[in-house]
């Protein structure tokens, strides 16, 4: 009985295997190769929307005070909020500095770590920089652009969300 059995069964899973491998081949062929395509093509343009185009954006604006931010959240003389809302559990505020990324950058990191937040991650490029913390029971990102309109101005963007 093992005998006839396994001498059905051969085929037939050989078979199986065949059609298997030759469809999975032609269908990854084709959707994974539009896939890659569309990958390739999608690039490009955010890659022109956010860097290539070389557009400033217009960051000051009107003035907000609640931010939703905890209390021992540093807020440094040159940083104004324009814009906070709720995410789910996250706070998200956005605003302006009145200085250059060159001096954003490091007196905001020294006021984080003064303000008794612990800084994860940092990232500081010509134009771009990211601080990470955690403190207050929460964590997040702030992260400034040097793409403003107005000079000597640099956009602030943060992200703060339970720990």
């Amino acid at each position: 009985m093992p005998r006839w059995f396994v001498g059905i069964c051969m085929p037939i899973l050989a078979t199986g295997l065949l059609a298997a491998g030759c469809g999975g081949d032609d269908d990854n062929d084709s959707s994974g190769g539009a896939a890659t395509t569309q990958t390739q093509a999608a690039e490009p343009e955010s890659e022109s929307e956010s860097e290539g185009t070389g557009d400033k954006l217009t960051c000051k604006g009107q003035a907000i005070k609640d931010t939703g931010l905890p209390a021992a959240f540093p807020v440094p003389g040159e940083l104004t909020f324009t814009e906070a809302r709720k995410d789910g559990p996250s706070i998200v505020v956005d605003g302006y500095w009145t200085a250059g990324i060159d001096e954003a950058y490091p007196e905001f990191k020294d006021q984080i770590e003064q303000a008794g937040y612990k800084i994860l991650f940092t990232e500081k490029e010509e134009d771009d920089a990211e601080i990470s913390y955690s403190g207050s029971g929460r964590t997040g990102q702030i992260a400034l652009r040097g793409d403003c309109k107005e000079a000597g101005t640099t956009r602030v963007h943060i992200t703060n969300r339970p720990a």
